[in-house]
């Protein structure tokens, strides 16, 4: 392996034209500049300069050196101020993974902050489930994901993965307007057990939490229509084709429907940030502060 600084010691030789020229340039002695030539030469395992008693030049092999230790070195000092501004929270690369709904406003909320006070950053956003995005937090591809898990449908991280829980998140009743049992600050869901629902798909399996919470409830519901997008489901219900049950955040904004607490055992979702407590990346740290922040402040906007 060639030896950075000897390759420096090269390349001053050859502009200078003299080892006392690289000696001045280097503020090294010319005996030290020639010690790490010969040491040079040992490593390239060829002759590099041609010594005699008043003069030295470089070999044909010693200038080609010399003309790539330019390159060389310039590779080592992009690298060097690469990892510079990874080491500072306010420059490099984040990564960030989340869900649809988180994208409404808690995502925004934290980024807003996060970019005014480290606006060098570059972000990498990737919208998808966490099911499918955690192996990607796992093997470093993601810096961060914020995810969910259901009460009622728990799950754990994968090794080297730990979440920080960011705050609890309550599913609401969602149904057309005028629909009698909107009238009701809280309703059960046995209430509407009659009525056509509008579900998710299940995580890993086909069972929505709509479906586990009914049937703790003694009701299987009729599903007229499954989808993970919480925009269409809205859309339907404000179209009178049914009722939902919809986590809080997939309700932000929401116009023309009537949004209700459930009345009974408390159905919620836990929002998190998954990450590698290895990960070295300093960005990461101040993210997670943010999200904490925006998760405080969205619970404050709730009550």
């Amino acid at each position: 392996m060639l030896s950075s600084h000897r390759l420096k010691v090269l390349l001053e030789v050859f502009r200078a034209g003299s080892i006392a020229g690289a000696a001045r340039s280097l503020r090294l002695s010319p005996s030290a500049v020639s010690h790490q030539l010969s040491r040079l030469e040992e490593e390239a395992g060829v002759g590099l300069v041609e010594r005699s008693a008043h003069s030295l030049r470089l070999t044909a092999a010693g200038r080609r050196l010399a003309t790539r230790a330019q390159e060389v070195l310039d590779l080592i000092e992009a690298a060097e101020k690469d990892l510079l501004a990874q080491a500072r929270a306010d420059a490099g690369q984040l990564r960030i993974g989340f869900f649809g709904s988180a994208g409404y406003r808690l995502l925004p909320m934290a980024l807003s902050s996060f970019t005014r006070r480290h606006p060098a950053v570059e972000l990498d956003l990737v919208l998808g489930q966490p099911h499918e995005l955690l192996p990607d937090v796992e093997r470093g591809a993601l810096d961060v994901l914020v995810v969910f898990e259901h009460a009622l449908d728990p799950w754990k991280p994968p090794d080297g993965v730990e979440v920080t829980h960011l705050f609890d998140e309550p599913q609401l009743l969602v149904m057309p307007l005028g629909h009698p049992a909107g009238q009701r600050p809280r309703v059960r869901l046995a209430d509407l057990a009659d009525e056509p629902w509008i579900t998710t798909f299940g995580t890993d399996t086909p069972v929505s939490v709509l479906e586990r919470a009914s049937a703790l409830e003694g009701f299987s519901p009729a599903i007229r229509c499954r989808s993970d997008h919480y925009e269409v489901t809205l859309g339907l219900v404000r179209a009178g084709l049914g009722v939902a049950l919809v986590p809080s955040l997939g309700t932000q904004g929401a116009t023309g429907v009537r949004i209700c607490q459930v009345d009974g055992p408390r159905l919620y979702r836990r929002i998190g940030a998954a990450a590698r407590p290895t990960n070295p990346n300093p960005a990461l740290r101040s993210f997670i502060g943010y999200l904490r922040d925006a998760a405080a402040r969205l619970r404050v906007g709730s009550r």
